[in-house]
């Protein structure tokens, strides 16, 4: 059951979202046993010879509205290289203002994480290439939270760095069987503090954690 509008705290609302110190928001889609890989489409993530990409595809209503209410209250995105490369080939092309997705991230700053990318061509990206020690000047600047979205990889850094201050698990009704994982063996011991719980009618369950200690 999901947590009572009148008792939930606001949707990363504006008021909530302005922060002193920016929060570090990690985003994951998620099946039921932990997999995190190809969520979008069938060939966006093979490595290991993963054939279920794009099972987040029956929920893709669920995820725009949510997504139109949360994007709005990102003051940056940070990427991996993978994620950043399939955004770019689609999201600059929606000039749409009323799509609020699409705006968000045409007029946010956007950083990927990557030492490989030579160039970074969608408007307002800065390529990071030392994450351990370039996120934390980008935390320590006022404004909206920054948005880690996908990015699997990047997120496991910043987890190990103690760089996230709190987890968007979008746990699916779906058993994969085998396939990346956000909390693999070998992650940092970590104890998580529920902040937040909504559920969609079609199965969709978002959790909002906050780490509170090891």
């Amino acid at each position: 059951m999901s947590i009572p509008p009148s008792s939930r705290r606001p949707w990363l609302s504006s008021s909530r979202a302005e922060e002193r110190v920016r929060k570090l928001i990690v985003i994951e889609y998620v099946s039921l046993d932990g997999v995190i890989q190809g969520p979008g489409h069938a060939g966006e993530d093979t490595d290991g010879g993963f054939a279920a990409g794009g099972w987040t595809q029956p929920l893709m209503p669920d995820h725009r509205r949510y997504n139109t209410e949360s994007f709005p209250n990102a003051g940056a995105f940070l990427l991996g290289r993978k994620t950043y490369e399939i955004w770019k080939e689609y999201w600059p092309s929606v000039t749409d203002e009323d799509d609020l997705i699409a705006h968000a991230l045409n007029t946010q700053p956007k950083y990927v994480a990557s030492k490989t990318l030579k160039k970074a061509d969608w408007k307002g990206t800065t390529i990071i290439r030392d994450v351990p020690t370039e996120v934390p000047k980008l935390k320590s600047q006022p404004g909206k939270p920054i948005f880690v979205m996908g990015s699997s990889g990047l997120a496991r850094t910043l987890m190990e760095h103690g760089l996230v201050d709190e987890y968007q698990l979008w746990m699916h009704p779906v058993v994969l069987g085998g396939g990346k994982r956000l909390f693999g063996d070998g992650s940092p011991h970590t104890t998580m503090r529920l902040v937040d719980s909504r559920t969609s009618a079609g199965g969709l369950v978002i959790l909002s954690y906050e780490p509170s200690g090891g």
